[in-house]
This record gives structure tokens, C-alpha cells and sequence, in this order.
């Protein structure tokens, strides 16, 4: 599947668990007296304290962790997930990352 649907589908269960979830949450960067809008966009925000991002990938590469990290650190989140659903075993894709 997409990560898209998997995406909305985690979100949907998490709504459902009563947990507040924003999906698609613009991360901007501050540089001296500017706000750019680059383009960081993370997948779910639950509860304004922890960031899940969602793949669907043959593996996850150091290039994954990067982003998320780089997410926490803009955000001023400090707890992240990374959640790779193409796995046999699904525990055996979830990485937990804490700034």
C-alpha cells in the first residue's frame, strides 16, 4: 500500500484511541528574522508531543532517521517514531528516536 493510506488509516486509529492527531503539519525554519517554509512536512503529530513518520519502503536507510531527527529539532518535539510498515514483522520496522 501507499504510505498515504497507511498513513491515514494510523491516524484514524489513533482518533478513534482519543488522541488528538494532526496530519501533514508544516514545519517552518527560522533563519535570522525569517520564517522559511521549506517544504518539512510531518506525517502525523499526536497530541503536539510526538511525531510519527510513516514509510512503507524495502528498508530503512540512515537517510530516514536524518529526517525525523531534523523534524524533532525544528519542531522542539522531542519524541519521534519512525514507523516502516513493508515489514514482515511489524515490530521489526518502528525505530523510537528521543531528542
Amino acid at each position: 500500500m501507499l504510505e498515504s493510506v497507511y498513513e491515514h488509516c494510523l491516524a484514524s486509529d489513533l482518533v478513534r484511541a482519543g488522541l488528538a492527531v494532526e496530519r501533514q503539519v508544516a514545519i517552518p525554519v527560522h533563519y535570522r528574522d525569517d520564517r522559511l517554509d521549506v517544504g518539512f512536512r510531518l506525517d502525523l503529530l499526536v497530541e503536539r508531543q510526538v511525531i510519527v513518520e510513516v514509510k512503507a519502503i524495502d528498508a530503512l536507510a540512515s537517510i530516514h532517521t536524518a529526517q525525523i531527527l531534523t523534524y524533532l529539532r525544528f519542531s522542539r518535539v522531542r519524541l519521534g517514531y519512525l514507523i516502516n510498515f513493508n515489514t514482515l514483522r511489524l515490530k521489526d520496522g518502528f525505530r523510537r528516536l528521543v531528542l
